[in-house]
C-alpha cells in the first residue's frame, strides 16, 4: 500500500481516504455506500467529488447517492453521482477518468440523464477540469457558472 500512486486531481488535497489491497487489487472505501470499491481512476475521481461536495460545499452525506439507475428509453444507465434537495434531484454529477477529455459527448450523456431527473444544476469532472452549469428548463439550455453553489437552507 504504501507505493500507492494516484493522480493529483484538481481537488483539496486534505480530504481522507481508507484503502486496502487484496491480491492484485487496491480498493477504496465509499462513505456513501459504505463498501469497498475497487479503486478504478474513475471510481477516485467519484470519492474525490464526494469528499468536494461535503466538505467544501457542505451538502449531507445524506443528500448525497452515487451510481443511481436512470432509465433512459427502456435501457438502464447509472448517473455517478446525485445530489438531493427534498426528495429532487438537484445537482448530477459525471465522472471521467484523468486520462479521458471533457468533449460534447460528455454533455450529452449529462444532458440524457437530466431530461428524466430534471436536477437544477449539473456537473461534469475528470478530476482534473471541472464544468458547472445551472439549467434553464424552461428554455432547454444550460448557462455555464464558475462553481456550484453551496447547500442553502
Amino acid at each position: 500500500m504504501n507505493a500507492l500512486k494516484l493522480p493529483q486531481l484538481n481537488f483539496p488535497e486534505n480530504y481522507q481516504f481508507r484503502f486496502k489491497q487484496e491480491a492484485d487489487l487496491v480498493y477504496i472505501f465509499c462513505t456513501i455506500r459504505k463498501k469497498w470499491l475497487v479503486l478504478t481512476p474513475e471510481e477516485w475521481v467519484r470519492q474525490n467529488v464526494v469528499q468536494f461536495l461535503m466538505e467544501e460545499k457542505k451538502y449531507a452525506k445524506s443528500a448525497i447517492n452515487t451510481e443511481v439507475v436512470v432509465s433512459l428509453y427502456g435501457m438502464k444507465k447509472r448517473a455517478d453521482v446525485i445530489v438531493f434537495k427534498k426528495e429532487k434531484p438537484f445537482i448530477i454529477i459525471e465522472c471521467k477518468a484523468p486520462s479521458i477529455q471533457i468533449s460534447q459527448e460528455t454533455f450529452d450523456q449529462i444532458a440524457r440523464y437530466n431530461l428524466q431527473l430534471d436536477a437544477d444544476y449539473l456537473m461534469v469532472t475528470n478530476g482534473l477540469g471541472h464544468y458547472y452549469c445551472q439549467m434553464d428548463l424552461e428554455n432547454q439550455k444550460y448557462h455555464f457558472l464558475k462553481d456550484l453553489p453551496v447547500k442553502l437552507d
